[in-house]
């Protein structure tokens, strides 16, 4: 069994977290802990609507949000869900799908007994949130037990340990070093190297998630080449928490000598227990399905807040490194903007910094850090 490792960084407003198996990076999450996914909350809704012919019912939860109770997740034995459930009805529910892609949560009332007694002794009245889910490093422990957890940021690592007790070891300095920092940078981007110099480009729609491989001139050797991408693209798909219908079109190669990359690609994908592979289309495309749960990596990526809180990530250390200096964020007024509806991520700065961060707002380019002089 492969070696695993979980290191998480905090900085304001956000907490990354890295999974290495054999010193690999396997899979990688961002979260805002004031804006959680809310992936394994318990809550007690109330049912609005029921329908039949979505089979399920649409329960209002915490948040003024709507959720979605399918017909199998909601009795046991599955019952219609004209029968499991009815309008206006209170239940203890479990978020096993994060809201995504214009649609809501998605729930469950089959809970465990913990669960059902948590949420029967919670205060009284629905809509409520009784407790959130657990965050990517506590998933990530659950699933590897034996994993010991390397934690920057003292809050975090005092909740971390408090669950994990001796398996966590806080860290005064940062537990990302340039490598991995540039491998989480990298995820931003839609293309990703393949062995022997080839690129995987990665293109997602609402419908399905295209990957196409650009072998950079393989040659003759396309049938090699093409097996030996075939790891590092099922790594990227569960780096990235790609979801949904994904198609694959390798590098040239005649759809029967396609029939040969089958069995090396599921058995590429065998360590993901979220992803497998349903087979090869009509058109020579590999077909694959992963489980839909937490967004993908790309829209915690690709945002005004995104870009705000990178920077704000970087003028956290350069205080750090320099505790007198005082800095100037300029940045597009939407940047700016997503940071101050952020709660707590520039409160965090400043009780780190020991002063404000001052933003300005300018037309257009990318965020700057500037220092400001001293009165």
């Amino acid at each position: 069994m492969a070696e695993a490792l979980i290191l998480v960084e905090a900085s304001p407003g956000e907490v990354r977290t890295a999974l290495l198996l054999d010193g690999v990076l396997t899979e990688a999450w961002v979260e805002r802990p004031a804006r959680p996914d809310g992936v394994g909350d318990l809550q007690r809704g109330r049912v609005l609507a029921i329908s039949a012919s979505m089979s399920g019912a649409f329960v209002a939860l915490a948040g003024n949000e709507t959720g979605f109770l399918p017909e199998s997740a909601a009795s046991a034995p599955r019952q219609p869900i004209k029968q499991a459930v009815r309008e206006g009805q209170i239940l203890g529910l479990r978020v096993t799908r994060a809201a995504q892609a214009g649609k809501g949560p998605r729930l469950s009332a089959l809970l465990t007994e913990a669960e059902a007694a948590r949420i029967a002794a919670a205060p009284a009245g629905a809509p409520r949130l009784v407790a959130r889910g657990p965050s990517a490093a506590e998933r990530l422990a659950a699933q590897y037990p034996e994993a010991p957890l390397r934690v920057h940021g003292a809050a975090i690592a005092a909740k971390l340990r408090g669950a994990l007790q001796d398996r966590v070891a806080p860290s005064h300095s940062p537990v990302f070093d340039e490598v991995l920092e540039g491998e989480f940078a990298a995820l931003s981007e839609s293309a990703a190297p393949l062995p022997g110099g080839g690129v995987l480009h990665i293109q997602t729609t609402r419908a399905l998630t295209a990957l196409d491989v650009d072998s950079a001139g393989a040659g003759d050797g396309l049938a090699r080449f093409n097996e030996a991408a075939l790891p590092e693209i099922a790594r990227q798909i569960r780096l990235r928490n790609l979801s949904g219908a994904i198609l694959l079109d390798v590098a040239g190669l005649s759809p029967k000598r396609r029939q040969a990359l089958l069995e090396p690609l599921r058995a590429s994908l065998a360590p993901d227990r979220l992803a497998r592979l349903v087979g090869l289309t009509g058109l020579g495309l590999f077909e694959m399905v992963r489980d839909r749960i937490h967004p993908p990596l790309a829209e915690a990526l690709h945002s005004p807040l995104a870009e705000g809180l990178a920077a704000l990530r970087q003028a956290a250390r350069n205080a750090a490194a320099r505790p007198a200096q005082r800095l100037m964020l300029e940045a597009r007024p939407e940047v700016i903007s997503a940071l101050r509806d952020l709660p707590g991520a520039l409160e965090e700065y400043a009780a780190l910094a020991g002063h404000a961060l001052e933003l300005q707002s300018v037309a257009q380019g990318p965020p700057q850090l500037r220092e400001v002089p001293r009165d």
